[in-house]
């Protein structure tokens, strides 16, 4: 770990990063030249099945290291940490994405034994903090006071979702980490919960990185959008590269 007080440093710095996969004598590389978030930015990271999005979020989300790199860190504002990936131990790594991390999963992810209020106040119970006004104006914000007694299985799939976004957000984490959070929502409500999702993140100066499969659901939102080529070599060897959305080339020249 090493100390920075520079408010210029990159939250993600990736730089020639492999992750290889091998099941069934077939080997998938996901190669990431270079990643590099500021805080508070808003990143969709855009692609079809099987390109390497999750591979990608679980590695952001440091619950998988990449097999080979020559630069992965992650710096915490809030701390003034710098930790690089490769050469912290998995507790550190545990510790931060308790801390510092929040996520959103693809269908929310809520534990149904819990009702909607004792699952957004998890993340807080874990790091030990009493719920304040901020979880409070999280759930109005999101339109979900009148759930809170409710366990999750009564909730409609976008009530899922906005609950699953203010659990993300109730213990103030400096990163969001999101995978697919409205693929199981119509596209109407989609929109509303991107709309209110990057207003939140926005306000709070939360840096927010989602995954989908869906460019027009994103594109005019983000900040930055990042998506994949994928190359099959041969039948037993594909690989994907992660690049930002305007270094892909085309056949028709846009972009």
């Amino acid at each position: 770990m090493k100390n920075d007080k520079s408010d210029d440093r990159f939250v993600f710095h990736l730089h020639d990063v492999i992750r290889k996969r091998e099941k069934g004598g077939n080997l998938f590389e996901l190669k990431i030249d270079s990643f590099k978030i500021r805080q508070g930015e808003f990143v969709a990271i855009v692609g079809a099945s099987g390109c390497g999005k999750s591979t990608l979020l679980d590695m952001l989300g440091l619950a998988l290291k990449p097999t080979v790199a020559d630069e992965f860190s992650i710096f915490i504002k809030r701390t003034n940490a710098q930790f690089g990936i490769m050469d912290s131990s998995e507790s550190q790594l545990a510790d931060i994405r308790k801390v510092h991390i929040g996520y959103v999963l693809q269908t929310g992810g809520l534990l149904p034994f819990l009702t909607v209020k004792e699952n957004i106040l998890l993340p807080c119970s874990i790091n030990g903090m009493s719920p304040d006004n901020h979880v409070h104006e999280l759930v109005k914000r999101l339109h979900i006071e009148d759930q809170l007694d409710k366990k999750p299985q009564y909730l409609s799939g976008g009530q899922r979702q906005r609950v699953a976004i203010a659990r993300a957000l109730a213990h103030r984490p400096p990163i969001v980490l999101a995978d697919e959070p409205t693929a199981a929502v119509d596209k109407l409500t989609a929109y509303d919960i991107i709309e209110e999702f990057q207003n939140l993140t926005r306000e709070m100066g939360v840096t927010l990185l989602m995954v989908t499969h869906d460019t027009n659901l994103v594109e005019n939102v983000v900040d930055r959008m990042f998506t994949f080529e994928v190359h099959k070599k041969d039948e037993q060897y594909t690989y994907s590269v992660c690049l930002e959305k305007d270094k892909i080339d085309t056949s028709d020249g846009k972009r």
